[in-house]
């Protein structure tokens, strides 16, 4: 299955319009954004767990990166709130559950092989720092490395954002919404642009709140079965 795979073309998917999907464990659905692979892939995509429902216990050997997005995620390790972005590392395992129900935001297999850095952040305890570059943008970092800046953004209403992408960016809308040409993005809408490219967009009458990486995936296929 390859869904939004080529990371040199533009990309962008109104998740929110689209339907649930179910996924092979009962009680758990989701939306896909971006998918090379069957059941194990390289993805992005929008997970929602139904109240009681779990996974079984797995390993991430590329590595797993969410954010939740409502209600409340949780493993052996502990319970993750909405507003929680967590990096797994390669090689990491858990066994995933939500009592409650949740809804997330889940990145699969896009880790530099070498990384080993687990992150666990509550983004809504985030200072917001303005940018002294773009007028009316505030950032709240999450995670850096030598090819990934992760961080929440927030957007002024009513703004004109212009950001150059060098090494390309991948944008995730939490609240409020902004448009790019004839186009809007609401909650759940995810735009990934290529490297090279920028982004130019205005913001509605709530601005937005979003999740930004700027940065791409490693080069070059991945080997899931093989594990690398």
């Amino acid at each position: 299955m390859r869904i939004n795979a080529d990371f040199e073309q533009r990309a962008a998917v109104h998740a929110a319009q689209a339907a649930w999907l179910p996924s092979p464990m009962a009680g758990v659905s989701r939306r896909m954004l971006h998918r090379e692979g069957e059941e194990k892939a390289r993805a992005t995509t929008i997970v929602r767990y139904e109240a009681g429902s779990h996974f079984k216990g797995h390993s991430h050997p590329g590595g797993e990166e969410f954010l939740v997005l409502e209600g409340t995620f949780q493993d052996e390790y502990g319970d993750y709130p909405a507003g929680t972005y967590v990096r797994n590392p390669p090689g990491s395992f858990h066994t995933p559950r939500s009592d409650e129900g949740c809804t997330l935001f889940v990145k699969l297999w896009q880790f530099d092989p070498h990384d080993r850095t687990p992150t666990q952040v509550n983004t809504e305890k985030l200072a917001r720092v303005p940018d002294a570059r773009r007028p009316g943008v505030a950032v709240s970092p999450l995670f850096r490395d030598r090819r990934e800046d992760v961080r929440m953004e927030v957007w002024a209403a009513h703004t004109l954002i212009h950001l150059d992408l060098p090494l390309g960016g991948e944008f995730l809308v939490l609240e409020g919404g902004f448009s790019e040409g004839s186009e809007i993005f609401t909650p759940q809408s995810w735009l990934r642009l290529p490297r090279a490219s920028a982004l130019t967009v205005r913001t509605g009458s709530r601005g937005t709140k979003l999740w930004v990486k700027l940065g791409q995936v490693l080069d070059g296929p991945v080997n899931i079965e093989a594990g690398l």
